[in-house]
């Protein structure tokens, strides 16, 4: 994938994740540098909903910028940084604090998938507590030793609730981390609801492994991306529908020329 390419891909995908109401002004995604692994992409300081191309930034493992900057940049960039160190098969990284989430991060009741395209959080999802290891703090993950910690919580997971914070949710792709963050959004959600109504029967062990590694079969993923692609150009006012490909059912066969017709009279007379 070219440079310009993946940073087309960035900011679409986090256009795309704030259209389907999971960002709002605050969090971001990144994508690990599609030609240099000790490098990664994310915007500059922006919300997600506005972010085009040219926002998009390289950032060493470090989270420094690779050119100096002339805008803000994220606060909690080393959250990307140190996930991308501790995990070379991760190509992408989310940051949010999706309203159906929070509840989780705020009680610290196990977040747990309860329909099929939620399996794809994995077997589990861990907690962390940034007071565990830095007491009192504002909360926000600026530090390259917060991030490392978080990057440790994480582990071998695909996300991480953060207490009284948000989530963070990796991926092997771009395009599966953006599934990933959507539908354990969605599950969260559906969770609550399920409480409200009594007894709630997550998915077991077993059934969390073969429906996440069936709903992010590529196959499936393509699906969902085109169809949130479509949906952000249509909020965009971007979208045009394809034109019908001709088929030999609506095309309509051509009149015969005038002179044939008349060849045509003169042997039947």
């Amino acid at each position: 994938m070219k440079l310009d390419e993946a940073r087309e891909q960035v900011a679409r995908a986090n256009r795309i994740v704030a259209n389907e109401g999971v960002l709002d002004a605050f969090g971001h995604i990144s994508m690990r540098h599609p030609n240099d692994p000790s490098r990664y992409l994310l915007s500059r300081s922006r919300a997600p909903e506005l972010i085009q191309p040219e926002d998009v930034l390289e950032f060493t493992l470090d989270s420094e910028p690779v050119k100096p900057p002339t805008e803000r940049l994220y606060g909690e960039r080393v959250i990307h940084g140190e996930i991308y160190k501790a995990r070379p098969e991760v190509m992408a990284v989310c940051h949010h604090h999706a309203a159906s989430i929070l509840p989780f991060c705020i009680s610290g009741a196990d977040l747990k998938p309860v329909y099929h395209l939620g399996a794809t959080m994995g077997g589990a999802v861990p907690f962390w507590d940034q007071r565990d290891d830095f007491g009192n703090t504002t909360l926000i993950v600026g530090k390259a030793e917060e991030g490392a910690s978080l990057a440790r919580a994480l582990g071998d997971n695909w996300m991480v609730l953060m207490r009284r914070h948000g989530a963070t949710v990796a991926g092997r792709t771009l395009q599966e981390l953006v599934f990933r963050t959507i539908y354990t959004t969605r599950n969260a959600g559906m969770q609550i609801q399920a409480h409200a109504l009594g007894h709630v029967s997550p998915l077991n062990a077993e059934e969390t492994q073969l429906a996440g590694d069936y709903n992010l079969q590529p196959s499936p993923v393509a699906r969902a991306w085109e169809y949130w692609n479509v949906r952000l150009d249509k909020a965009e006012g971007a979208w045009r529908p394809e034109p019908r490909k001709a088929t030999a059912r609506n095309v309509s066969r051509k009149p015969a020329k005038p002179a044939a017709r008349k060849k045509a009279v003169k042997r039947r007379r």
